[in-house]
């Protein structure tokens, strides 16, 4: 297995350019199994998440090809897959597959709107937190599917086909709104999402659904309206650029005293998470290419912040920005809102020698002076590269073991570093 040695104390300076968004092209995938034409992706990152999903719409008889970098082009553009969904010949997404990574639970919503009926295996994913979909299957029952247990499937049935509906989710979920909003455009008659999830990722499906002939309107707000219409045909759309991994290399540059130029960042997609760095003392300036972010010398203030939704702080930056309040000068204190079991990055960031006491569903961090490296050990995506960013302003060297959570979402992260002045390694098992 791989591991990452990591040598801290260089500031990082320069540009580093951000890839598509790994949680949007996850179901931009999966909708092309809403059309027997050809849907063609733009600008997808090269991860483990991704790959794998594709060979999991392969299963279902998607045909995909993945074109090559033409002349000219940059080892940081994006992928171009072109999927051909017109044969699905089976509607079951077997648990070996859908146990690797949760988002492929969402095949269930287009299979079920196109071709009446779905056979899913309950899912797996980051051990973060129990994330059950009793809200996805809500969405579908409300529209009019059956839906049924049968040793460890949820078999969905819609033989006449979906019927409109309101659809009124008890709490914010992206995955319910993802679902809800794939259903929908296939079912008969309109469908109104309330307290849909506003992220940008759920615009940038919405976005491209319309492309496909969907009649959508309100994505990003909390009420979405869709019209179903009886078919939806092909597209080419460019996936958005991903702002988890922005705020990563943010913070990591607020950690290291740096200087970074975010290519292709976009600032009103990051919410909160600009508004806590800045008060944590790092510069944030909008660029013509981008974000600009620096930190000239300055202390790291402490900063409070608290898991939300979109516009909120998000929950897949929690980890990073607790790397960057391992160094504050003072007490912060982060608080999750979203998962219950995400904090299993503190006792590896205690080992660099952070302090960090949990309340409950606060974390109480302590700044110190100084981190050191020591062997540490990645527990699920984003607490991985939180690891990351405390390392390089850690002395000496650090070791990040199984780092396979890291290729699942960020792409070429060490060759990215690398460029901008870190000393980041790795090591193949």
């Amino acid at each position: 297995m791989d591991r990452i040695v990591i040598r801290g104390g260089n500031r990082l300076v320069g540009t580093i350019p951000i890839s598509g968004a790994k949680n949007a092209a996850l179901p931009l995938l999966i909708a092309s199994l809403l059309t027997t034409d050809t849907l063609t992706l733009r600008n997808l990152p090269r991860l483990a998440d991704v790959n794998q999903l594709v060979r999991i719409l392969g299963n279902h008889g998607v045909e995909y090809t993945i074109a090559g970098k033409r002349p000219g082009e940059s080892v940081d553009a994006g992928q171009t897959v072109r999927l051909d969904a017109a044969h699905v010949i089976d509607t079951t997404a077997p648990y070996e597959l859908v146990s690797k990574m949760r988002a492929s639970f969402w095949v269930i919503a287009p299979l079920l709107a196109r071709m009446g009926e779905a056979r899913v295996s309950l899912p797996g994913g980051c051990a973060i937190g129990t994330r059950p979909v009793d809200l996805l299957l809500m969405a579908l029952e409300r529209l009019g599917a059956s839906i049924s247990i049968d040793g460890g499937y949820v078999v969905a049935k819609a033989p006449q086909g979906l019927r409109g509906a309101e659809i009124e989710f008890p709490k914010v979920t992206v995955g319910g709104t993802h679902v809800a909003l794939m259903a929908a455009s296939l079912a008969h008659g309109t469908t109104v999402i309330r307290n849909a999830a506003r992220e940008p990722e759920i615009a940038d499906l919405a976005e491209c659904l319309v492309k496909m002939g969907a009649r959508i309107s309100g994505a990003g707000t909390d009420v979405v309206e869709i019209q179903g219409v009886a078919r939806l045909g092909g597209a080419s759309h460019v996936v958005l650029p991903d702002r988890i991994e922005a705020g990563t290399y943010a913070a990591a540059a607020a950690m290291t005293g740096g200087d970074v130029l975010l290519e292709g960042a976009k600032p009103e997609a990051l919410g909160a998470a600009l508004d806590a760095l800045r008060a944590a003392g790092a510069t944030v300036t909008v660029e013509e290419l981008g974000l600009r972010v620096r930190r000239d010398g300055g202390e790291i203030a402490p900063v409070d912040v608290t898991t939300a939704p979109f516009p909120g702080f998000a929950t897949d930056l929690q980890a990073q920005f607790m790397a960057l309040m391992t160094r504050a000068k003072g007490r912060s204190r982060i608080t999750e809102t979203i998962f219950e079991n995400r904090f299993m990055h503190v006792q590896e960031l205690a080992r660099l020698g952070a302090r960090i006491r949990l309340d409950g569903d606060t974390a109480v961090v302590e700044g110190v002076d100084k981190l050191d490296g020591a062997p540490v050990m990645a527990t699920d995506l984003r607490a991985s590269v939180s690891l990351v960013i405390a390392a390089l302003a850690a002395r000496g060297e650090t070791t990040v073991n199984r780092v396979y959570h890291l290729d699942r979402g960020f792409e070429r992260l060490e060759a990215k570093l690398c460029a901008c002045g870190a000393d980041v390694q790795r090591l193949a098992a």
